[in-house]
């Protein structure tokens, strides 16, 4: 999203501009009286649904100045912006609960600690005695559990069941502690080390074997309760790291509102692209697969890569390709759609940090739409301008409120969190 005014907003320079189409956006947004809905009302929140309307009919391709040679897309965030919670997450606990590993124990303690500083991990991430936590420490009770579950397990190399070994304390302490390093690694060093860090651990797999996966993952959290579960290592095992815990965010939900907006841009003549920083093939499944609603072409979603042996994941970042987050989706799109059609997209959807940057960074862009979370940090700052500019009707940047309880959005722009029954708007 840019800091410029809506006036700018599809200025591209030079001869080949699409300047033309911002009279024919700011005219549909203040005087057009349309008789016909574009997009189902559903639980939008009002302004904003007319905005979108607004500027769906000063760009598409009912408007004179459309042209099939120069269509305007649109880019949509995945994770907690197009569904409610985070795939890849929903993906790494399922990933977990089933011991979805190809890796030998030697390649699961490479991976677990690539990339990764050596030293201790912020004190939030402490153990239950009070006492730092080190990359060596836990990576080394890590080893102890993975290596005993790849010699005992049916889907390994042993001969216990799934079942068997999921009621055993060594795969307890496997499944808190790989968990609470995910986390760990996040908060202590940012996405920059913790993105990539997760998806290595698909390592020895298929695409194919990644992608049913992923589908398996996003069924059971769509029939999954929305709740918080805290998952605790077992005191009988506290190995060098000692007992620790950490939570997850189980449940996932479609956001119907955003899926039939998909349909209804592509329908008048804008592509539609996902910028997730989630691995790029697992949000393909949920992004194209018709059952889910979406149905975008598997293409037109853009995310993380891994280095490949053949059709096999190996567990190392895809050298020339950029970590899509933050500043990184500026720098993909505009590798990989601007420079090539001569402009930026028409509309970003986002909702966090990751998506700052895409949200602000084109001039070309009419809207920046939010969904809200009770974010802080950059993100929190374009909520706040988004507030500040709720009664205009050029606002360039607007924000969408959601129920976490049940994961559907509510028609304003404030958020009821989990545990509460009250609204609120801002951090």
């Amino acid at each position: 999203m840019s800091r410029r005014n809506f006036i700018r907003m599809l200025g591209i320079g030079g001869a080949a501009s699409l300047a033309p189409l911002a009279p024919a956006l700011a005219a549909s947004s203040k005087t057009a009286k349309p008789t016909t809905a574009i997009v189902d009302a559903g639980r939008w929140q009002a302004d904003i649904l007319q905005r979108i309307e607004g500027i769906i009919r000063g760009a598409g391709n009912t408007s004179r100045s459309y042209s099939a040679q120069r269509k305007p897309y649109v880019v949509f965030d995945w994770d907690n912006t197009s569904i409610m919670n985070d795939t890849e997450e929903a993906l790494f606990m399922y990933q977990i609960n089933n011991l979805a590993f190809a890796m030998p124990p030697a390649d699961f303690a490479a991976a677990i600690t690539r990339g990764v500083p050596a030293g201790n991990f912020l004190p939030a991430y402490n153990n239950a005695a009070g006492q730092s936590v080190s990359l060596a420490a836990i990576s080394e009770d890590l080893l102890a559990d993975y290596t005993w579950l790849w010699q005992n397990y049916r889907g390994m190399q042993g001969k216990l069941a799934l079942e068997e070994v999921q009621s055993n304390e060594v795969f307890i302490d496997f499944r808190a502690k790989l968990y609470y390093l995910y986390e760990a690694i996040n908060d202590s060093y940012g996405p920059d080390v913790g993105y990539p860090w997760v998806i290595y651990l698909f390592s020895g797999l298929s695409v194919s074997q990644v992608s049913r996966l992923a589908e398996d993952s996003n069924d059971n959290g769509l029939g999954d309760a929305l709740r918080k579960v805290k998952y605790s290592s077992p005191a009988s095992r506290p190995g060098k790291a000692g007992v620790v815990s950490v939570s997850h965010s189980h449940g996932l939900r479609l956001t119907p509102e955003i899926a039939q907006l998909m349909h209804a841009l592509r329908a008048h003549g804008i592509d539609v692209y996902v910028s997730t920083a989630s691995l790029e093939d697992v949000v393909r499944v949920f992004a194209s697969h018709p059952k889910y609603g979406y149905a975008l072409p598997p293409e037109n979603v853009i995310g993380l890569r891994l280095e490949m042996d053949g059709q096999t994941y190996r567990a190392e970042y895809r050298k020339d390709w950029p970590l899509n987050w933050g500043p990184g989706k500026t720098v993909v799109i505009r590798r990989e759609l601007a420079s090539k059609k001569g402009y930026g997209p028409l509309m970003v959807f986002g909702d966090s940090d990751g998506d700052y940057d895409m949200l602000r960074d084109f001039p070309d862009t009419a809207l920046g739409l939010i969904v809200n979370r009770l974010k802080k940090g950059k993100i929190g700052s374009l909520c706040k301008l988004a507030t500040e500019q709720a009664t205009r009707s050029d606002a360039r940047f607007m924000l969408q409120g959601r129920d976490e309880r049940t994961g559907q959005w509510l028609p304003e722009s404030g958020v009821r969190k989990i545990g509460s029954s009250e609204t609120k708007l801002l951090a």
